[in-house]
Formats: C-alpha cells, structure tokens, sequence
C-alpha cells in the first residue's frame, strides 16, 4: 500500500483483490479487507478515500466483515452534536481470514464434486 495523503491500495493490492473476487468473495469486501489489513485502525471515510469505494459500499462490506469476525467497530464520539464515528480494526491477521476463506472454499469444491458425482450416477439411467 503507497502512502499518499492517507493509503491507498497499490497495485499488489488491486492483484490480491482480483483474486479474492475470482475465487468469489464481493469485490468491495475484498478491496475492504485489503485496506483494514494494512492499518491499526480507520474509519470509513478512510477505507473510502483509501479503496475507492462509495459509503454505501464501504459499509456492506464492514457489515460483512463483522458478521464473519474478520473485524470489529468502536465508536468514537465526536465533541458536540452529532453522529459518533466507527472506528474499525480487524479481529483476525489477514493469513488466517485467508485460511478462513480458503476453508469455506474448499468445503464448496467437495459439495460440488459429491453433487457431480450423484448427477453422474443418476444420469447413467438415462443411456
């Protein structure tokens, strides 16, 4: 990740989200868990500066990440009036959300590979 202003995805980053979303998970979360891995802590704001996406996006994809554990959020409230900001950390290192991932993709394949298998054996009536 280059540091411009604030951080920004570089291109390392733009590959390891490419890859992500092939193998299946929403591009914004993938973008999402690439910005949050790569600091201490941040706030949407910065993950949309940082990830190029719009709040919207930036809040399924924290919403998503929570509901996995991946991350958790604190709010921080502001002086006066007003909304109190979300401040988000992961609550996992990225090598074992990757690990997490890679898990939940592998029980896909064996679910694939025993469906394949029925359908081939009930397709063989069918000669």
């Amino acid at each position: 990740m280059k540091r411009k202003n604030s951080f920004v995805l570089d291109e390392k980053d733009d590959k390891a989200v490419t890859l992500f979303s092939e193998l299946g998970m929403p591009r914004n979360l993938a973008k999402t868990l690439m910005y949050i891995s790569q600091v201490p802590e941040c706030r949407s704001a910065d993950v949309e500066q940082g990830a190029d996406l719009r709040q919207p996006e930036v809040s399924v994809a924290m919403q998503e990440m929570r509901r996995r554990g991946w991350a958790k959020k604190r709010d921080l409230k502001k002086k006066g009036k007003g909304r109190p900001v979300h401040i988000y950390t992961l609550t996992k290192a990225l090598p074992e959300i990757l690990r997490n991932f890679e898990s939940d993709k592998m029980k896909q394949v064996q679910t694939i590979k025993s469906d394949l298998s029925e359908l081939q054996s009930l397709i063989k009536e069918y000669k």
